[in-house]
């Protein structure tokens, strides 16, 4: 593929995007290999804003490279890359658990956190983006946001590992068994994906001015830039993830609570912020569907991943979970089924939106088991009701992973 020099802005913005991360992560691998211990709260900031740095970089240097790898195989591993932060703190947690069972309570709300942010809060900012945008440029109003065709594939592969999910709280713990499955079933969709046809890349701020290089300096700048971003984010997960915990513990706040939300925000910030950036631009499908591949990976490789990383630490072959922790699985998978719901004819509608992010925002002031089991009951039963008004595209959808993808 043949590319030209970015112009002297394109250069510039390259520039600067890179100092600036450079001295925001820097300082984090200073500390890291000094013997300096400051209070939990400076570390976590310094930690917490290097992880954010690095998240950003892996964005920049993902998407670049989409102009070096074809279309499939560039999603498939992407999709890895980009979840770098957040595996790394998640499977840091498993793997302690094996020896420090207080640890399970952190990897299991590491694992909720991240995938109900992204759900409940991406999915429906995205989609509310888009339909402004829309409507500036439109006659007309404009209620929903239109998926493709191929992305029902997706929805049968997240509706499949949605309704496997249910296992763990049903059985009170995350088995070796269901990781290799739903790993597997990863694998599985990777394979569909390499099976699709080339796109060429959308690339906008840094990653485009990365993309515009000419082909060496590109391939260059992007390895450079997955390594400096992989050494900052493995030097940072385990100070970052300890600092969140004794933080925590320092300021009386529920140590859950910040390993369930903070470290998921600081990890998806930059997957957030170019979706939207993306849906900014008047391409709201390209953004939904990838926060809605980026779902799946969270649904069947993180959780997959971290049974593995437990018994690496020492554990056996099943990560068992508390009653908390098991009501806070059963209710991401009832937020998953919900948003598989709405999503089955293909169309995302205003309602749901406000509907997903409402919810979102009203467990934080839902508190206790008996808070979180009426929540889960809402999330399903809505997500009953919009399935049975939209029971025609129910079989299609789990149909959709197995039929043969045009090449």
């Amino acid at each position: 593929m043949t590319t030209t020099s970015p112009s002297p802005p394109g250069v510039r913005v390259l520039i600067r995007s890179l100092l600036i991360a450079g001295v925001i992560a820097v300082p984090a691998i200073v500390l890291r290999l000094s013997s300096a211990h400051p209070v939990p709260w400076i570390q976590l900031l310094i930690f917490g804003a290097a992880v954010v740095a690095a998240s950003f970089v892996l964005a920049w240097a993902a998407e670049a490279a989409q102009v070096d790898v074809s279309g499939g195989l560039a999603i498939a591993v992407l999709a890895l890359i980009a979840v770098l932060p957040e595996y790394a703190v998640d499977l840091y947690y498993a793997y302690t658990a094996g020896s420090n069972p207080e640890y399970v309570q952190y990897a299991a709300a590491n694992m909720t956190g991240s995938n109900r942010l992204l759900l409940g809060l991406g999915w429906p900012l995205v989609v509310l983006v888009s339909l402004y945008v829309a409507n500036r440029v439109s006659d007309r109003p404009v209620r929903e946001l239109a998926l493709e065709a191929g992305n029902r594939m997706e929805l049968g592969f997240l509706l499949v590992a949605g309704i496997v999910a249910f296992i763990i709280p049903i059985t009170g713990q995350i088995h070796l068994v269901l990781g290799i499955a739903l790993i597997a079933w990863f694998g599985f969709y990777m394979y569909k994906l390499t099976r699709g046809e080339a796109e060429e890349p959308d690339l906008i701020g840094t990653a485009a001015a990365i993309g515009g290089l000419s082909q060496r300096p590109r391939r260059i700048t992007v390895v450079a830039l997955f390594i400096f971003a992989a050494v900052v984010i493995l030097a940072c997960a385990e100070p970052f993830a300890e600092s969140l915990v004794a933080s925590g513990k320092e300021f009386g706040i529920d140590e859950f609570l910040l390993v369930q939300w903070l470290a998921p925000l600081a990890s998806e910030a930059p997957e957030f912020i170019i979706a939207v950036l993306f849906a900014w631009r008047g391409k709201g499908t390209a953004a939904i569907a990838t926060l809605i591949s980026s779902k799946i990976n969270q649904w069947t490789l993180l959780i997959g991943s971290l049974p593995i990383a437990y018994m690496a630490g020492g554990g056996q072959a099943a990560l068992v979970l508390d009653n908390r922790q098991i009501e806070e699985v059963f209710l991401t998978a009832a937020q998953t089924l919900m948003g598989i719901s709405i999503l089955l004819g293909l169309r995302f509608h205003r309602w749901a939106a406000w509907t997903l992010l409402g919810l979102f925002v009203v467990q934080f002031a839902v508190t206790g088991t008996q808070g979180r089991l009426i929540l889960s009951v809402i999330y399903l039963v809505i997500a009953l009701a919009v399935a049975v008004v939209q029971r025609k595209h129910l079989v299609p959808t789990l149909l959709a992973p197995f039929r043969k993808t045009p090449a």
